[in-house]
């Protein structure tokens, strides 16, 4: 993984081959992201510009960000499947940051499915995936409480496009992303999802049964439109509240303040990271 998860090539290759047309799913109201016999904090929202980059730009970048187009930044505390070293992503560079205004979106690169192209660290099989989902769903909530991104954060569990027309990987991704889930909310962690209107975010948005799914959906659909509404693909009573991002721009390298970065943009209106 060259880049944020694929290069840009394979992604492209991968969105390719699960097939880019986007159905409508139904008008089936977005599950609830936490669980209802325990008292949350409140859900902290972000609503405007964010921008993605594989690794954590330093905190002097940040400063001379700070201001202009974004008012957020998504971050990758952790997993196997993480495309960048983060020397940067530390506790102290988390509340510096926080203290400068910036809201951040924790993002777990989790395992993989079966059936993707490609090679991955980790890959889940039918036979692995609710107890990778366990395991991985606890490793994110200590790599993002680490960082000081407390309980009532969302954390946003990537997976990369496959073959959702394959029924068994299907399957096994979906038991793996409701154990991932299950596992956040019972250490009181909002779960959100990150895919690809093609595959995997059209397979959670999608799905019959919504039991366990994510609250929060972070749709990667390249159209270079800033909004959640406009171009959302599915029924529009779905994650609904606050609870979509969109990923419509990657790869853009962009100067501020004499710090240039490659960052994928993403129009924001869902749960951050609560810090402080």
């Amino acid at each position: 993984m060259s880049s944020h998860r694929l290069s840009k090539k394979g992604r492209y290759i991968a969105w390719a081959t699960a097939g880019a047309a986007v159905v409508a799913g139904a008008g089936i109201a977005a599950q609830s992201s936490m669980a209802a016999t325990t008292t949350w904090p409140a859900q902290k929202t972000y609503t405007g510009r964010a921008f993605d980059a594989c690794a954590a730009p330093s905190l002097n970048a940040m400063k001379a960000w700070k201001g202009g187009l974004y008012g957020a930044a998504a971050v990758y505390v952790g997993g196997k499947n993480r495309g960048c070293s983060q020397p940067n992503l530390t506790a102290s560079w988390v509340k510096s940051v926080n203290t400068l205004g910036w809201k951040l979106i924790p993002i777990y690169v989790g395992a993989q499915p079966p059936c993707q192209t490609g090679s991955s660290p980790e890959k889940l099989t039918a036979t692995t995936a609710a107890s990778l989902g366990a395991t991985d769903g606890a490793d994110a909530v200590a790599k993002a409480s680490a960082l000081g991104m407390k309980a009532g954060s969302p954390i946003y569990l990537d997976m990369e496009p496959y073959d959702i027309t394959n029924t068994s990987c299907n399957n096994a991704v979906l038991t793996y992303v409701r154990s991932f889930t299950k596992t956040l909310r019972a250490k009181t962690y909002r779960a959100g999802y990150y895919g690809f209107t093609s595959s995997s975010a059209k397979a959670v948005a999608t799905a019959t049964n919504k039991t366990d799914l994510p609250g929060n959906l972070w749709y990667a659909l390249w159209d270079k439109q800033n909004t959640t509404t406009a171009d959302w693909p599915w029924g529009s009573t779905q994650y609904t509240n606050h609870s979509r991002g969109h990923q419509y721009l990657v790869n853009s390298k962009e100067s501020r303040g004499g710090y240039t970065i490659t960052v994928d943009r993403d129009a924001w209106d869902a749960p951050v990271a609560i810090v402080g």
